[in-house]
């Protein structure tokens, strides 16, 4: 029989080939199970598609910093915070709830930072960023988000999928979903983590969307995608022959069962694994890179050199069509707690920033340096930012010298992929309380990044549950998009 491999393919049975043909894929094919479309089964999931309208943006890189960074110790300078250290918060700045905190009885505390003006737009950073401070001419810093989940989950869900609650589509699902990819080779949507991350998958999670849609966890240790690696004995040959036969036998199966989905994305899943064999371990080798690039990436230091390497690989990644990928800083590994300044607020930040300054200006210079900055959106951020006091908690949750969760206002920044830089939007109040001037709602951020890849957030729904779902809800109408593109 034409296709047949007695070394490898124990019966002629369609069940047996089912059984041998993934060789360690299962869970990658499984994670496409849902992908194909039901209107157009034999459709891949991945494959580009038309844009709304007209943009730059054809890539992002999210840069999420777990745990919240303090925005008044690092993009939003309070002098005024300062000369009220010590003091209790005037009422005049109203009453809003924290998680530990007690606004009443917590005095305020400013910033031991030093800011200064940088680049030819003269935006204030902070000197933990001495390195990003570099780029701030190509840096739009938006200082006026909010939204109301003041713990770590809610902060964190809010901030990937648009919504409060675990369970909605992660930004990245839904930018692929109405994108595909322009990579044939590699997974559509890749995660680097640091650690777990206290909202788990479902931040990178696709949600109600196709499983095809949800991000592939590239790991920093062993090989960076689960089974990848074929199994031992077997040839690419060897391989290439079975799943011809498989498809072979699973396309007659799918003709005689046209709205069958979930076999299409299988036949499409398997057809990929097939390649990533080849395509992953490649672009995941940094060995050809330069000692100069490697150096750019702050590689060359043990403290940053973790980061560095993501970022380096996320530069890859884009340069080879991925279309996005997402970076976490922070997660929990052993004692440390990310960005989350509950005690010693500053010595957790120097600690954090020496992690992955450097590494975020490598990796905006050499965007910028390849002519990638134009076409990939990079975003900043974590889950929320953090009070102008002292953290309140009692009994071991921090207080010394720490700074409690602050959801109501905390900066962003985006740059590249067709946003103006050397510019600030929005802002909080005197002492970074709460966003006052042009407040930014996650639905905002979201609609605003879609557009900066030409897709129009209202029209990027997905049926489910009886209507039309997007990720923007119904919101995203605050202007940004305007305000990054054209100052």
């Amino acid at each position: 029989m034409p296709g047949y491999c007695p070394k490898t393919v124990r019966a002629l049975s369609r069940r047996n080939f089912l059984e041998t043909s993934g060789l360690g894929f299962g869970a990658l094919a499984a994670s496409s199970l849902l992908g194909a479309p039901a209107a157009n089964p034999s459709a891949n999931p991945f494959a580009p598609k038309p844009r709304h309208f007209e943009a730059k943006g054809k890539s992002v890189i999210f840069l999420f910093m777990h745990g919240g960074p303090s925005h008044i110790d690092t993009f939003d300078p309070k002098p005024e915070l300062n000369r009220m250290h010590g003091q209790p918060i005037p009422a005049s700045f109203g009453k809003v709830d924290f998680q530990f905190s007690n606004m009443a009885k917590t005095p305020l505390m400013g910033s031991p930072r030093k800011f200064r003006r940088r680049g030819q737009s003269g935006i204030e950073i902070s000197d933990l960023f001495e390195n990003v401070a570099a780029h701030a001419d190509d840096l739009a810093v938006i200082r006026s988000c909010h939204h109301d989940g003041f713990t770590h989950v809610t902060g964190q869900t809010w901030l990937n999928t648009g919504w409060a609650r675990v369970g909605r589509p992660s930004v990245g699902s839904w930018v692929v979903y109405g994108l595909g990819n322009e990579s044939e080779n590699l997974p559509a949507y890749v995660v680097m983590l640091d650690g777990g991350i206290k909202a788990g998958a479902p931040a990178y999670g696709s949600g109600f969307l196709p499983a095809a849609y949800q991000g592939t966890v590239l790991r920093s240790e062993g090989p960076p995608i689960l089974n990848i690696r074929r199994p031992d004995g077997i040839t690419d040959g060897d391989q290439r022959q079975m799943l011809d036969l498989l498809r072979d036998y699973n396309e007659t199966h799918r003709q005689a069962r046209s709205e069958d989905s979930e076999l299409a994305a299988r036949m499409a899943s398997y057809e990929l694994a097939f390649k990533m064999q080849m395509s992953v371990p490649e672009v995941t080798d940094l060995a050809k890179e330069s000692a100069a690039t490697r150096t750019l990436y702050g590689m060359d230091d043990p403290m940053s050199r973790e980061f560095g390497t993501q970022c380096l690989m996320a530069r890859r990644l884009v340069e080879k069509g991925v279309r996005f990928v997402q970076l976490y800083s922070g997660g929990k590994k052993g004692a440390e707690v990310g960005w989350d300044g509950h005690n010693e607020c500053d010595q957790n930040h120097e600690y954090m920033a020496r992690k992955v300054d450097r590494p975020i200006a490598g990796l905006l210079a050499d965007l910028k340096a390849r002519g990638l900055l134009e076409s990939t959106v990079v975003l900043w951020g974590g889950d929320f930012g953090r009070t102008p006091f002292t953290d309140g908690a009692e009994g071991g949750g921090g207080n010394r010298n720490g700074r409690d969760h602050n959801p109501y206002g905390f900066t962003v920044w985006m740059a590249g992929g067709g946003v103006r830089g050397g510019q600030v939007i929005g802002g909080t109040d005197e002492i970074g309380l709460k966003a006052v001037t042009d407040p930014v709602t996650m639905h905002d951020l979201h609609g605003s990044m879609l557009g900066l890849l030409g897709l129009d957030h209202k029209k990027l729904t997905y049926f489910f549950q009886g209507r039309e779902f997007r990720l923007t809800d119904v919101g995203g109408e605050g202007g940004l998009l305007q305000k990054l593109t054209h100052g």
